[in-house]
């Protein structure tokens, strides 16, 4: 086991010689209550490219939760897989227990590549779990959730920039259709919008193609489609320096982490007259699921509110970022910190000074 500084309040890198199994483990922060963050499984082509995305991943997780008003930190984790193998029994409940160890400092719940039958293993070995679903129905897979909160923000994001209050007729190019990006892709066909698709699997396409009218195109194509909205529902990374530069839509909102290569590109966006939708703002659906089934809320108002409360933050972050020139990314980012410095004061005054990261 490792441990690593950088900016976060814990870093740890394991690895069971007996089931094969690696990962990582990263709490950004616990100042607004236990860092909160899915577990993402997925072939790296290092472990450095690994720690990276659970790096960055697990602050967008702090961001994300501290905007979306509830009392989680963000914290992050990763598991190294490797081509064409699916994670085995004896590996999830090890994983669980490595979650188990940090004493509900982390809570873990579904990402890229996890499922609701993993999350269900890994509970096996540990309570710090969410996404498994509660009888009422409340919980489960984060995914319709997160994809009902980014329809909210496109729909922000077309009345702020085009004063519109109907989505029908608006032209949407959605990039990855996993479980988010088609639940995205299905909403946004009831609201009338006009679907172009992308993904590396080609019957999620023709399921598209077929099923909601949308036009295929490729995944090379996707990001500079002349459209009214791009909506990268991928992995992150998607907004670097040349697809910044051959942007043709005048929104970028959608689903992914981390959507932008480098914080300079919300500044490029904003300089071309983009309007950016900050990842962690826009997807913070699923993580106000999975946070209402933790807590024990029985009344799925307490989730839904929130959600639809994306929207009018999102509304906030344009028209403070018009007022000041600022990039949407930064003022997203200022908003955050402003939450946690608030937080951090508190506490300290409350009890006698905690440390924070």
């Amino acid at each position: 086991m490792q441990a690593f500084e950088a900016g976060h309040e814990q870093v740890i890198m394991r690895e069971d010689v007996h089931t094969g199994l690696r990962a990582i483990i990263a709490l950004h922060s616990t100042v607004l209550g236990p860092a909160a963050g899915g577990c993402r499984h997925w072939v790296y082509a290092n472990p450095a490219a690994a720690l990276d995305d659970a790096l960055r991943l697990s602050q967008g997780m702090t961001f994300k939760n501290a905007l979306a008003d509830i009392p989680f930190g963000g914290g992050k984790s990763v598991i190294l897989g490797t081509p064409g193998e699916r994670l085995s029994t004896r590996q999830l409940e090890t994983f669980g227990r490595w979650v188990d160890e940090l004493g509900g400092r982390y809570v873990t719940a579904e990402d890229v590549g996890i499922h609701v039958a993993d999350m269900r293993v890994i509970a096996r070995t540990t309570r710090f779990v969410s996404g498994l679903g509660t009888a009422t129905g409340l919980g489960g897979d984060p995914s319709p959730r997160t994809a009902e909160g980014v329809l909210y923000g496109i729909e922000a994001a077309v009345r702020t920039r085009f004063g519109a209050d109907s989505l029908a007729g608006i032209r949407v190019a959605i990039q990855g259709l996993g479980n988010v990006g088609f639940h995205l892709a299905t909403l946004l066909n009831q609201r009338g919008a006009r679907l172009w698709v992308a993904d590396i699997a080609d019957d999620r396409v023709r399921r598209a193609v077929k099923g909601l009218g949308a036009e295929a195109l490729s995944v090379d194509d996707v990001l500079t489609a002349d459209v009214d909205v791009v909506a990268p529902c991928a992995l992150g990374g998607a907004i670097d320096h040349r697809t910044a530069c051959a942007l043709r839509a005048p929104i970028v909102a959608g689903a992914a982490n981390n959507q932008l290569a480098s914080d300079d590109m919300g500044d490029l966006l904003s300089e071309r007259g983009v309007l950016y939708a900050p990842d962690y703002v826009i997807n913070a659906g699923g993580v106000i699921s999975v946070a209402g089934e933790y807590l024990g809320k029985e009344d799925p108002a307490w989730v839904d509110s929130r959600i639809a409360g994306i929207g009018e933050r999102l509304q906030a972050i344009f028209e403070r970022a018009a007022g000041s020139g600022e990039a949407t990314s930064r003022i997203a980012d200022q908003l955050a910190r402003e939450r946690l410095a608030r937080a951090a004061r508190d506490d300290l005054r409350g009890n006698g000074g905690r440390a924070v990261a």
